[in-house]
């Protein structure tokens, strides 16, 4: 489902993600000040939005286009409803 590039993007931030997460713990371990910390929280969570932003992209070029491409009323209401329900977690 994923474009080999695109997958290892992801991987990549993921791991990068993974490390900020370590470090936030460790600064919670070392009673580090609580902005520091917060600091921290809003890069690790914008670091997530971004991946959630490259995968959505490929749900888009994909899954969506797929359906879309299908002549299937019944599969491109289906995927309009996946759709709308994901925005909906994802945006609000």
């Amino acid at each position: 489902m994923f474009p080999a590039a695109r997958g290892n993007r992801i991987r990549h931030r993921l791991k990068i993600i993974e490390g900020q997460v370590r470090g936030i713990a460790r600064m919670i371990d070392e009673d580090r000040p609580c902005l520091e910390i917060l600091t921290q929280l809003a890069a690790s969570q914008e670091a997530m939005s971004q991946v959630g932003k490259l995968v959505m992209r490929n749900y888009l070029e994909t899954c969506v286009m797929d359906a879309l491409q299908s002549g299937s009323a019944d599969e491109q209401a289906k995927t309009y409803d996946d759709l709308m329900d994901v925005m909906s977690k994802y945006w609000v």
